[in-house]
């Protein structure tokens, strides 16, 4: 556990200058009745004179405090979704919302607006990193660290129970999903859907481009592999859907990970706690991913 530690501040000291947390405060703005669920419109400040747009929806009936799902949105180059990509889905999810989903199976979930998305765009992505990395922070390191002062604030409410709280998110919001469960132990289930990209395999197949600036971190390749990163997750429950033919996450380096996180969670002696299931498609979210998700959830939060 202690080299789990060690191994865990180094890679945060990878993530550039990030805010003081010594902060946080959180407004309601409005409270939205979805039919099958409420959805809470909300205002988080996690740091100073900075403020991050976020959803919370709550199933309608409940029984005790709510196990949290963290969604995280994807990408898609579609800057102007965000947080909405939890109540109305999108073209390569499946058509039923994760906000319906989850509700419907007693699960809070919250998901804020990540750095350039939602209602936190109006420059670009390029700008974005590039005006980052000149003050010495790093863009992906804002991102991941925005989700943990999301964490943060699920500890303050008194409908939470803090430990049972999950992630998941497809492309960008998987890749989310194994960074922040690394990263923070507060997750106990993390759940990636095509975000799952072994980064000497992209390297190798020369396939950087097919992803956007903002998850590159300088300097990681001479400290971690992307197996190393998520051997920080054991032995919390990690599953994996990938499709064999997504060009975004190389089916030879989807194969390397497997491989060694099979070993790393039999060495822990919970070789049932790791598991990746692909599926003959590409850069979407099946009906058969969709449905794994719903029951590692079921079985283990």
């Amino acid at each position: 556990m202690k080299s789990q530690e060690t191994k865990r501040q180094k890679l945060f000291s990878l993530l550039g200058d990030l805010p003081n947390s010594d902060f946080l405060s959180a407004e309601t703005i409005n409270e939205i009745d979805k039919g099958n669920y409420i959805l809470e419109v909300l205002l988080l400040e996690p740091y100073e004179n900075e403020q991050i747009p976020a959803y919370f929806a709550r199933p309608k009936k409940k029984d005790g405090k709510l196990p949290v799902v963290l969604f995280n949105h994807s990408h898609g180059g579609q800057y102007h979704v965000g947080k909405n990509e939890l109540i109305q889905s999108s073209a390569y999810l499946q058509p039923i919302s994760y906000a319906e989903q989850l509700t419907s199976m007693g699960y809070g979930v919250l998901c804020i607006d990540m750095l350039g998305f939602g209602e936190r765009r109006g420059k670009a992505e390029s700008e974005i990193f590039k005006e980052l990395l000149w003050k010495g922070q790093v863009m992906w390191g804002r991102m991941v660290f925005d989700n943990i002062r999301a964490l943060d604030y699920l500890e303050t409410r008194d409908d939470v129970d803090p430990s049972r709280i999950a992630t998941l998110g497809m492309s960008m919001g998987g890749l989310m999903a194994w960074w922040l469960s690394a990263l923070d132990e507060r997750v106990k289930v993390c759940i990636d859907i095509t975000g799952m990209v072994d980064a000497e395999t992209l390297v190798a197949n020369r396939g950087l481009d097919h992803h956007g600036f903002y998850s590159y971190v300088p300097g990681l390749l001479k400290y971690f592999r992307t197996s190393d990163i998520q051997r920080l997750i054991v032995p919390r429950q990690h599953l994996s859907l990938a499709g064999n033919d997504d060009r975004l996450t190389p089916l030879a380096g989807l194969m390397i990970i497997n491989e060694e996180l099979t070993e790393a969670y039999a060495e822990a002696g919970v070789p049932e706690h790791w598991k990746m299931v692909r599926f003959n498609c590409g850069h979407i979210e099946t009906a058969g991913m969709r449905a794994e998700a719903c029951k590692f959830l079921q079985k283990y939060l």
